[in-house]
């Protein structure tokens, strides 16, 4: 066999093979494509907080909407999640972020939705509350960070954001995270959920090793009770904006299986 016909060999089995690739991401962006991705944030944020995540889900054909919560109850917050949740056409996953993690176990029991992925979040059970699920256990240092206004709205310090929110931030966005923060009411850590909608959903959790708002720990316990997927990422609290990739292959994967 001449040099020449190797070559051309060789150059028509890569062809081959990048078309091979080529197709089988089009199925996969096919599979995808008709379910929708709730996205729910947590405290301190808005739906801005999803903006690295949506451009690589939707590159592989989902349809995203990030809901943008009032954080003044559990029931206006998942009210406003439903309402979402309602305007959408097809299966529905929902995700939730830190105390996003609270709406999605109870907005989750709507039949659109078909899987729950918790990301840095708190995954509590049926007449459980944040304050029960962290009853005992040691503040946290950014509590002494928390500012409180008159109507009774808790935001982060600049200090807090930069060390315990959003460590592994550069500075420019960590000073973007702290001037863009949603005001937490501070009641909603006592609202309770009254029907755990991951007894009937699959879940998946995505658990941060830095996280210093939510202890690691206390998230393997929780993804452990709730037999969630795990997904493991060497980040801070915002794993959406530090690892988005990571974040985004756990919300897909979710798809996948969402009928």
């Amino acid at each position: 066999m001449t040099r020449t016909i190797r070559t051309y060999l060789a150059f028509a089995m890569m062809l081959c093979g990048l078309f091979a690739i080529q197709t089988s991401q089009a199925a996969s962006q096919a599979d995808l494509k008709g379910t929708n991705v709730v996205l729910v944030h947590g405290a301190f944020a808005d739906g801005s907080s999803w903006n690295r995540v949506i451009p690589l889900l939707e590159a592989r054909g989902l349809h995203v909407v990030a809901v943008q919560n009032p954080l003044s109850s559990l029931a206006d917050d998942v009210a406003a999640t439903k309402r979402v949740i309602d305007q959408q056409k097809g299966p529905v996953v929902l995700v939730g972020h830190s105390w996003g993690g609270v709406v999605i176990s109870q907005a989750g029991n709507d039949d659109k939705v078909k899987s729950l992925v918790y990301v840095a979040a708190f995954a509590p059970d049926a007449d459980q509350s944040i304050a029960s699920i962290t009853q005992g256990m040691h503040a946290p240092a950014w509590a002494n960070e928390l500012q409180k206004d008159a109507a009774g709205y808790l935001t982060l310090s600049d200090k807090a954001v930069r060390d315990d929110f959003a460590l592994d931030l550069p500075a420019g966005q960590q000073r973007i995270v702290a001037a863009t923060q949603g005001p937490w009411f501070s009641g909603c850590a006592a609202d309770k959920v009254t029907q755990a909608a991951w007894h009937e959903k699959p879940s998946y959790f995505v658990i941060p090793a830095r996280d210093k708002m939510i202890d690691p720990h206390l998230q393997e316990k929780m993804a452990t009770n709730i037999h969630a997927q795990v997904t493991h990422v060497n980040a801070s609290h915002v794993a959406m904006l530090s690892q988005p990739e990571a974040v985004a292959n756990a919300i897909i994967s979710a798809a996948r299986n969402a009928h």
